[in-house]
C-alpha cells in the first residue's frame, strides 16, 4: 500500500497590471499623463522667448502666470471667477435637473416618450449658441441670458444619455426583478438606476463641458463681471496676457470638473468591470 503524498497548493501571487508589474490593475503614474502638457508648455515658453512667437500675439506662459498672480493678489481674478462659477452652477443645476427629469420620463413611460422625445429631438438640431439673438429678445441681456445659455448647453447631452441609459437596460433584468416581487420603486432603485448610471455620468461630463463653452459666449454679451468679461475688457486694451489667462482659467475649470466627475464615477461604479487600456 503506497503512502499518500501531500499536495501543496500553488502560491498565490498578486495580479499584474497591464504593464506587468504587481499592483492594482489600470493604475497609471501621474507623470505619464502630464508629460505631453508639460512638453507643450515648455515648447511654448521657448518659442516665445526666442522670438518665434510675438509677445503681443501670444505671450510666454511665464508672463501669463505672472499676470495671473498679479490679478490674484489684488482680488480681481477671484471676484470674476466666483461670478463665473455661480452662473455655471445655477445653469447646470437648472438644465441638468430638467434633463434628468424629462429623460427619465421619456425613457420609462411610453406616453412620455411620445410627448417629450419628439420636440427634444427637433430642438437638438438647433445650435443653442445660435439662439443668442432670440434669447436676448426673450430674457434680455442680463444674468438670465448667461444662465439660460448654460442651461441649454447642459440640457441636451444629459437628456440623451439619461434616455439612452434607461433604454439600454436589459428588459430581462426588469422582468426578473418583477418576478422576484420587487415593486416599481424597488425596480427603479435596484435595476434601472444602477443600469443607467454609466450613461448618466457620461452625460454629466459632456454637459459640464458644454456648460463651460456656453458660459464663454454668454459672459461676452453685456457682462460686468466674470472671466469672459475680463477677457473682453482686456481685448479692448490689447492685453493679450489677460486674454490667454482667461482661456487657461476656463480650460482648468473644465479639466478639474471632469476629473472630479471621473473620481465620483469610479467610486460609485465599483461593481463595473470595463475594458482597460493595455
Amino acid at each position: 500500500m503506497t503512502r499518500a503524498t501531500a499536495v501543496r497548493p500553488a502560491p498565490v501571487t498578486a495580479p499584474a497590471t497591464a504593464a506587468g508589474t504587481p499592483g492594482r490593475p489600470g493604475r497609471r503614474l501621474a507623470w505619464r499623463r502630464s508629460t505631453t502638457p508639460l512638453l507643450l508648455v515648455l515648447g511654448w515658453e521657448l518659442a516665445a522667448r526666442s522670438g518665434l512667437l510675438a509677445a503681443e500675439k501670444l505671450p510666454a506662459p511665464s508672463t501669463v502666470l505672472a499676470t495671473g498672480w498679479r490679478l490674484t493678489r489684488d482680488g480681481t481674478l477671484l471676484t470674476h471667477l466666483l461670478d463665473s462659477l455661480t452662473r455655471a452652477g445655477v445653469g447646470l443645476l437648472i438644465g441638468g435637473g430638467l434633463a434628468v427629469l424629462l429623460g427619465a420620463l421619456a425613457g420609462l413611460l411610453r406616453i412620455g416618450d411620445d410627448l417629450v422625445d419628439p420636440p427634444v429631438q427637433m430642438a437638438r438640431m438647433l445650435p443653442h449658441l445660435g439662439l443668442v439673438p432670440l434669447l436676448i429678445i426673450w430674457v434680455g441681456i442680463g444674468e438670465s441670458l448667461k444662465i439660460s445659455l448654460v442651461a441649454l448647453g447642459a440640457f441636451f447631452p444629459l437628456y440623451f444619455n439619461t434616455y439612452a441609459g434607461i433604454r439600454d437596460i436589459d428588459e430581462r433584468l426588469v422582468e426578473a426583478a418583477r418576478t422576484c416581487g420587487l415593486g416599481a420603486l424597488a425596480r427603479l432603485r435596484h435595476v434601472v438606476l444602477p443600469g443607467a448610471l454609466p450613461a448618466l455620468f457620461l452625460g454629466l461630463r459632456l454637459a459640464i463641458g458644454a456648460a463651460w463653452l456656453s458660459l464663454v459666449v454668454g459672459e461676452q454679451v453685456n457682462a460686468q463681471t466674470g472671466i469672459g468679461f475680463l477677457m473682453m475688457e482686456a481685448r479692448e486694451f490689447s492685453q493679450t496676457d489677460v486674454v490667454v489667462l482667461g482661456l487657461l482659467v476656463y480650460a482648468l475649470l473644465g479639466l478639474l470638473s471632469d476629473v472630479a466627475i471621473r473620481i465620483v464615477e469610479r467610486r460609485t461604479l465599483t461593481w463595473r468591470r470595463g475594458l482597460r487600456a493595455s
